[in-house]
C-alpha cells in the first residue's frame, strides 16, 4: 500500500501543538494522529518529531509520511505535569497533590495554567472527555490535596460536606518562633480588606468564622544556635473553610508562616528559608465519596522543601 506524504509551512495562524496541526493535515482524529507522531510519522525541519506535546512556530516545516488504512495506536504514557500529581482517580472524582506556585483557579485576569485547567487538559485526553469542576481551594503558594469534580453535580455535593464542615483537613507548617502550648485551638471571625488581605476582627454580617486546632509536632532550634527553638513544625486541623485562615490566625499570635508574602512578613523570614512558597501543605484530606456515601482519605508526606528544612535543624518531637 503506498504511503501519503503532506507537509506544510507554519504560519502565524497555526503555531502551537504539531499534534494539532498533524491532526489537519492528516484529517484524522486526536489520536491518530499523536499515535502518528509516536510511531515516528512526523519530522519537523527534517527531523523526527518525539513528543506530542512539541510546539512548533512561524517557518518551522512539518511533514507526514503515512498509510491512510493503518491505525497508529499512541504509546502508553504516565501523565506529567509541574503544577499536580495525581493522587486518586475514579469515574466521579479526581483528588491532586497541587504544587505550590500553582492557581487554583485563573484570576480575573484570566491567568494561564492554574490548576483547573491544568487538570481539565488531564481529564480532557480521557475517552469521557470530562473537564474539572471546583470544591475548593489553596492559596498560591501552598501545596497539598484537592478534590475536584468530574460532573457539576458531583462538585456541588462535594462542596455542600464542606459548607457542613464534614471534610477532615489537616494542614502542617513550619511557622516562626516556638509555640508554646502543646496543642490549642484558634477561634476568631475574619473580614476582607480592600486590598484582599484578611483580617481578624469582631463578628459582624460580613465576617466569616475561623475555626483551627492545632498541635506541635516538633520545636525546632538551629545547630549552630544557643538561643532556643526559633521555629515550630505544626499541625492544624481546619473546622471551617476560610482563605488565609492559617496564616492569618498564627501569624496574629506571633507564628507566622514561614515565607509567607502578605502576614507578618518580617517575621516570616528565615536564614535557611530561601523557597519562593510558604512552608505550609494541605497532608490529609477526608470525605465521604459523592456516589458511595463510604468514607475515603488521603494523606500526602511533607514537600522535600519543608524535610530538608525540618531535617536540617535541631528539633524534639511533642507527639
Amino acid at each position: 500500500m503506498p504511503l501519503t506524504s503532506v507537509s506544510t509551512t507554519v504560519d502565524e495562524t497555526n503555531e502551537g501543538r504539531v499534534d494539532i496541526i498533524v491532526r489537519e493535515l492528516s484529517e484524522t482524529s486526536r489520536s491518530q494522529a499523536r499515535g502518528m507522531i509516536d510511531q515516528g510519522c512526523v519530522m519537523i525541519n527534517g527531523s523526527p518529531c518525539k513528543s506530542v506535546g512539541t510546539t512548533v512556530k512561524p517557518g518551522d516545516l512539518v511533514a507526514i509520511r503515512f498509510d491512510k488504512h493503518q491505525r497508529y495506536r499512541e504509546k502508553k504514557r504516565q501523565w506529567d505535569d509541574r503544577t499536580f500529581e495525581i493522587v486518586f482517580e475514579d469515574d466521579h472524582i479526581i483528588v491532586v497533590n497541587k504544587s505550590a506556585g500553582t492557581l487554583t483557579v485563573p484570576t480575573d485576569r484570566g491567568a494561564p495554567n492554574s490548576l483547573v485547567d491544568r487538570v481539565s487538559i488531564y481529564l480532557s485526553y480521557s475517552k469521557a472527555n470530562k473537564e474539572a469542576f471546583v470544591v475548593h481551594r489553596l492559596d498560591r503558594e501552598t501545596s497539598g490535596l484537592l478534590v475536584f469534580g468530574k460532573h457539576e453535580p458531583i462538585a456541588d455535593l462535594l462542596t455542600e460536606q464542606f459548607k457542613d464542615r464534614r471534610p477532615t483537613r489537616l494542614f502542617h507548617a513550619i511557622v516562626a518562633g516556638n509555640v508554646v502550648e502543646d496543642e490549642g485551638t484558634f477561634e476568631s471571625h475574619m473580614a476582607t480588606g480592600s486590598n484582599l488581605d484578611r483580617y481578624e476582627t469582631r463578628p459582624g454580617k460580613d465576617t466569616d468564622q475561623a475555626i483551627t486546632h492545632y498541635k506541635v509536632v516538633r520545636r525546632l532550634a538551629e545547630r549552630e544556635s544557643s538561643h532556643g527553638e526559633d521555629t515550630t513544625l505544626i499541625e492544624a486541623q481546619l473546622e471551617t473553610s476560610k482563605r488565609n485562615q492559617v496564616r492569618v490566625q498564627f501569624a496574629n499570635a506571633g507564628h507566622p508562616v514561614l515565607g509567607d508574602p502578605r502576614y507578618k512578613t518580617k517575621e516570616a523570614t528565615h536564614a535557611r528559608w530561601h523557597r519562593k512558597r510558604m512552608a505550609l501543605h494541605a497532608s490529609t484530606l477526608g470525605f465521604f465519596h459523592p456516589v458511595s456515601g463510604e468514607p475515603i482519605n488521603f494523606d500526602t508526606p511533607l514537600p522535600s522543601a519543608m524535610e530538608k528544612f525540618v531535617a536540617g535543624a535541631r528539633g524534639r518531637s511533642e507527639r
